[in-house]
């Protein structure tokens, strides 16, 4: 009775995402089938492989060598596992005739409607728009800190910088589909490379430099301080590895899928074991306990600069210019809700009723992301929360999750046993790593002031 129960329920699913695919014009404008593997490994890295890596020292500063270096492999493996578990979860809907293009459609498919729409399509927008206004405000500030570098009494605010950098994106944003960023996204990965190298090169020369300060790796006595330092500094890695639009990119896929998106994902990990481990050791053995919530702002110190002004200068221009990127990538599931609601799948892509609309609501989802950017600096903080909310369950809990309810292993297999752990481990880890993070908040809110010049 039960079986019968699901097949009937997945049947209806079935008959509604077919519907859905011959009216669906996020799916069909947004989400296109075009892509090689090649540049699903361009949309992995650039989404995956992204400025937050700068952080990385800092969260080794509340972690120590062992602990930090064993939180990095560890979060390597199970995203790339995950990750993997999804794409397989993806590939067998495509190959039984069912392919999903977005996250919400495989929850509402294996987990039921509710599921998607009242929990995975809203914390997957809330990261990924969060990720959006976090990359607005981390472009301002490079922007503020190249500004400062040339002129050093400078009288322009942040969110002036932010402002700036939400122009930019305006034009960015009017994309018409995840597949045309793909020479962006390539171009963002060898950016990726370039930062990550000048911030690994600019940590070995000020740890070698007698400019740099003593190196110091202890962490702190206090005990509630060095619990809560453990799980804050695991949300950032955890928010370093997120991706939470694994379907979106396999969706860029043309068909047959199967193998394609493995092949994308070893471009990625071979980035990010490139560029994570060297920022991250080099940062943390220059500056130790030091270490700054972002590695370029070790780089200056007491108003001199520790290494050449030109070198500051590329570096930033480089994490700005990725960050545009990203920031794009991040645009796509909102994009792709506009579009649903706003165009009309019967007329032409580039037809005047659907490039007014475009134009219109993508314009204003800027503006909007712009606005929260300027108006709240402390946006980083609020981003653990997000990370420990949001990345967590779609990166690490959801796709185990889903692989067991999809091809159902015996448990007597040590898949499902590894399944269920990796589940449970980082369900319990998310709510101890949000506790954390609101805690860092109620810390931080004395300092908290609208459009502050941080």
């Amino acid at each position: 009775m039960g079986t019968e129960f699901i097949d009937n329920v997945s049947s209806s699913h079935h008959e509604y995402h077919d519907h859905e695919k011959e009216i669906d014009a996020g799916a069909l404008f947004v989400l296109k089938s075009k892509g090689s593997w090649v540049h699903c490994g361009y949309h992995l890295s650039t989404s995956i492989v992204a400025p937050p890596l700068l952080s990385l020292p800092f969260a080794f500063a509340s972690l120590g060598w062992w602990g930090g270096i064993l939180c990095l492999v560890i979060g390597a493996l199970v995203t790339f596992y995950s990750y993997n578990l999804l794409s397989m979860v993806l590939e067998h809907h495509a190959h039984l005739g069912h392919r999903h293009l977005r996250f919400r459609d495989m929850a509402n498919n294996i987990l039921g409607p509710r599921w998607g729409r009242y929990y995975v399509g809203p914390i997957q927008f809330m990261v990924c728009y969060g990720a959006v206004i976090g990359s607005t405000l981390l472009g301002g500030q490079c922007m503020k800190a190249i500004y400062l570098l040339l002129n050093p009494n400078g009288a322009m605010k942040l969110y002036q910088f932010v402002v700036i950098f939400g122009g930019l994106m305006l034009i960015l944003a009017q994309m018409p589909s995840f597949h045309s960023l793909r020479h962006i996204n390539l171009i963002s990965l060898l950016l990726c490379l370039a930062y990550s190298a000048c911030a690994t090169a600019g940590s070995i020369y000020i740890g070698n430099s007698s400019k740099g300060p003593d190196k110091d790796y202890s962490i702190s006595n206090d005990k509630e301080t060095r619990i809560f330092g453990v799980f804050n500094a695991i949300a950032i890695i955890a928010t370093t590895f997120g991706n939470g639009i694994i379907p979106e990119i396999q969706a860029t896929i043309a068909p047959p899928v199967k193998g394609k998106m493995f092949k994308g994902l070893c471009i990625c990990y071979a980035m990010l074991s490139t560029t994570f481990f060297s920022v991250a050791i080099s940062g943390y053995w220059a500056f130790g306990n030091q270490a700054e919530g972002l590695i370029l702002s070790n780089f200056t110190q007491n108003g001199h600069n520790l290494v050449p002004k030109s070198f500051i200068l590329i570096t930033n221009v480089f994490t700005i210019l990725q960050l545009s990127a990203v920031a794009v990538v991040y645009l796509q599931p909102t994009n792709e809700v506009l579009e649903r609601t706003f165009a009309d799948a019967k007329s032409s892509e580039f037809s005047t009723r659907n490039v007014i609309p475009r134009l219109i609501s993508r314009s204003i989802s800027v503006i909007i992301s712009t606005t929260i950017a300027a108006m709240l600096p402390f946006f980083g903080d609020i981003n653990a929360v997000i990370g420990a909310f949001g990345f967590l369950p779609l990166d690490f809990v959801l796709p185990v999750i889903f692989f067991n309810l999809t091809f159902k292993p015996s448990k007597k297999k040590p898949t499902y046993w590894l399944n269920m752990a990796i589940a449970v481990f980082f369900s319990v880890l998310g709510v101890i790593a949000a506790v954390a993070a609101v805690r860092q908040i109620s810390l931080d809110a004395k300092t908290y002031r609208l459009f502050a010049n941080v």
